[in-house]
């Protein structure tokens, strides 16, 4: 038991190290995160719980688990904590040059051009930031927001509630039917199944996959399918091949240049739908950093993507806009 006239100095370090420990179970893989050896952070937390007078941790279980005075403090210290983290990121990115570190996470659709330019733009204005750019599907970058493991993302925007996340919409990124440039049979024909022509979805643990397969269920569609694929490239690469046909958005359509001589693009058919691509990001993310992001984002978007296509199909020019 610790000992309550042992005190140490309280210590956001040890405070910061217990939530993450109390998230995590294990002081492994706190280390891991945080980049301190593991005795550190054991370290903290004991003089954590010095200090209090109280156990926060079941040592004797693994992985980790609070007591039941643990639970109640890490209650009460995570809404400061996180303004604390906020005050921090304000105050050290008032002037977006002295900014120190930034964490930021896209989805794939934009890595071709449009990351590329951020990066070195974000670099030149925030000469002494450290920055980590990562890129994955729009559910991990969503988890890894809620774990602190970033400060901002680029996602497709989810259906449920983000809770305690914040999001800035950017792009409205319509869906499309997206055929053999070659095919013959009619587009409701083929989106309804009534040709042989097999359907290529996403994977179904992408949020792409399951917003277009919830339209399909609302209108009633069950088109027969043999391939599923995580990569838009790929699937546009098997349209080209007349293998079958997808749905996508004009967005990922740009992206996929050297396939546009052997396939088309269609309206979808009926009701029309599309999703939504926003910056998401924690509460305690600087603001300023926050808008200048925001803003050579939805420059980029224009540039890259959103002129080039209203000028080659002019009927994507009420629906795939920057969201004001």
């Amino acid at each position: 038991m610790p000992n309550p006239t042992a005190r140490k100095d309280l210590s956001l370090k040890g405070l910061e190290l217990f939530q993450i420990c109390a998230r995590k179970g294990s002081l492994q893989a706190v280390a891991q995160e945080t980049g301190l050896s593991v005795s550190t952070v054991s370290h903290h937390l004991r003089n954590l719980e010095n200090h209090l007078g109280i156990e926060l941790f079941n040592h004797a279980r693994r992985p980790m688990v609070l007591t039941p005075k643990g639970r109640v403090f890490l209650r009460n210290i995570d809404d400061a904590l996180q303004s604390i983290r906020k005050a921090k990121a304000e105050a050290t990115a008032g002037n977006i040059s002295e900014a120190s570190h930034l964490r930021l996470a896209t989805i794939e659709d934009f890595t071709t051009d449009i990351v590329p330019e951020l990066a070195v733009y974000l670099a030149e204005a925030m000469p002494r930031c450290n920055f980590l750019f990562h890129t994955d599907t729009s559910h991990t970058i969503i988890d890894m927001l809620r774990d602190r493991q970033l400060d901002l993302g680029v996602t497709t925007s989810p259906p449920e509630r983000l809770r305690d996340l914040q999001d800035r919409p950017l792009l409205r990124d319509p869906f499309v039917v997206v055929l053999p440039r070659m095919n013959e049979q009619s587009l409701s024909d083929v989106v309804e199944g009534r040709t042989k022509l097999p359907f290529l979805r996403f994977a179904g643990n992408q949020i792409i996959a399951r917003q277009i397969e919830s339209q399909l269920r609302r209108l009633g569609v069950s088109a027969p399918h043999r391939f599923e694929c995580s990569s838009n490239q790929t699937l546009m690469a098997m349209v080209a091949a007349g293998a079958g046909w997808t749905i996508t958005t004009p967005l990922l359509f740009s992206r996929a240049r050297q396939f546009h001589d052997r396939v088309r693009m269609h309206r979808f058919p009926g009701k029309s739908f599309a999703r939504t691509l926003a910056i998401v990001s924690t509460p305690d993310c600087s603001r300023s950093v926050l808008e200048l992001v925001e803003k050579k984002l939805r420059a980029l978007i224009a540039s890259h993507a959103i002129t080039q296509a209203h000028r080659d199909i002019p009927w994507l020019k009420e629906s795939f806009v920057l969201v004001e």
